[in-house]
């Protein structure tokens, strides 16, 4: 029996039972932010990750966002590639946390000699910093100008057989189906916290009943013409519309991004409850961070701790943010500081 507690009435600790055990191997836990766009944030948003305990990351530079002039043009997209690079080694030694980099071309927005980047392509996948091609994919509708879904599909093939010759996952850019927003904004305003001029999306390329998930079909069935193999597919913002497709029927890894949980409305318990149903052994979560949007470099130190709150397990948890992402990224092979 505890001694009884000098105080003047009972306490809450009268009437528990005994404190459970708490899984304190979760504060020190390393994790791996498998895509964001960090490069692009403040300084104090990547001292965030470092002190949220975040050891490795893949910064994607393929985000069409930041490409100065509409249309695209491949120097526009050299330009941010070429950028990261020049940058990467200063934000690691700045925060301590090890930066790679994912090269692609995103579909988001055409691009208008596209040939010229993919030509490009192969001697920066040779450097030993690029652990990555994407994100890419099929996107139902673009900024500016449409891009043609033939085109598009001939651009993520080209990209996937790059990925397959030099031994590169793919991140895949998968179209999500976003949050309900309740009562809309102004639309002269766009969206709040996303920096992005929505009235200038084109028509979609791609209709249907559920264009999103027959983006990500037209990936699956690029990649598989490509000849790449799906254990070698990262398919970022999954959500309820293509993890059921995703899971059953493809062999890709699923990267759950919840760094913006407000505005594609996935978080901790979607994951929880996918790992649920289909174990963590193709599990991911990713954060998005963007200059572009509102976001949270604590996204995944606070998804440890709210899986464990859900009911997952260390070992699973642990899976999710370190295991899987290090093995798809090839880090297994790299100066891992940390014993997990």
């Amino acid at each position: 029996m505890p001694p009884t507690p000098p105080t003047k009435r009972p306490t809450d600790a009268a009437y528990l039972d005994e404190e459970p055990p708490l899984p304190t191997e979760l504060l020190n836990l390393p994790w791996i932010d498998g895509h964001n766009h960090a490069h692009t944030l403040s300084w104090n948003d990547r001292e965030r990750y470092a002190l949220a305990g975040c050891e490795w990351m893949v910064m994607v530079a393929s985000g069409y966002h930041w490409t100065p002039y509409k249309p695209v043009r491949a120097e526009d997209v050299r330009y941010l590639w070429d950028d990261v690079i020049n940058r990467r080694a200063a934000i690691e030694r700045d925060h301590f946390f090890r930066a790679r980099l994912g090269l692609g071309v995103h579909t988001g927005v055409r691009i208008e000699d596209p040939d010229e980047l993919l030509a490009s392509m192969d001697a920066y996948c040779e450097l030993d910093e690029v652990v990555a091609v994407g994100e890419t994919g099929v996107t139902p509708s673009q900024h500016v100008e449409a891009w043609g879904l033939d085109e598009q599909r001939a651009i993520v093939r080209a990209q996937m057989e790059l990925a397959d010759a030099h031994d590169l996952p793919v991140l895949l850019h998968t179209p999500n189906t976003s949050a309900d927003e309740g009562r809309s904004y102004r639309p002269e305003l766009g969206t709040p916290g996303y920096e992005k001029n929505t009235a200038l999306d084109t028509e979609p390329v791609l209709t249907g009943e559920n264009p999103e998930l027959e983006a990500v079909k037209l990936d699956i069935e690029t990649a598989r013409d490509a000849g790449l193999d799906e254990r070698r597919i990262v398919a970022s913002h999954a959500d309820g519309n293509n993890t059921e497709y995703l899971m059953r029927e493809t062999g890709c890894y699923l990267s759950y991004t919840i760094g913006h949980s407000w505005l594609i409305g996935v978080d901790a318990a979607d994951v929880a409850d996918v790992i649920d149903e289909y174990g963590p052994e193709r599990v991911m979560i990713d954060t998005d961070c963007a200059n572009v949007l509102r976001t949270d470099p604590y996204a995944v130190k606070r998804a440890v701790f709210e899986l464990y709150r859900y009911g997952i397990e260390p070992d699973a948890i642990r899976k999710v943010v370190w295991e899987n992402p290090r093995e798809v990224y090839g880090f297994d092979g790299r100066d891992t500081r940390s014993s997990y």
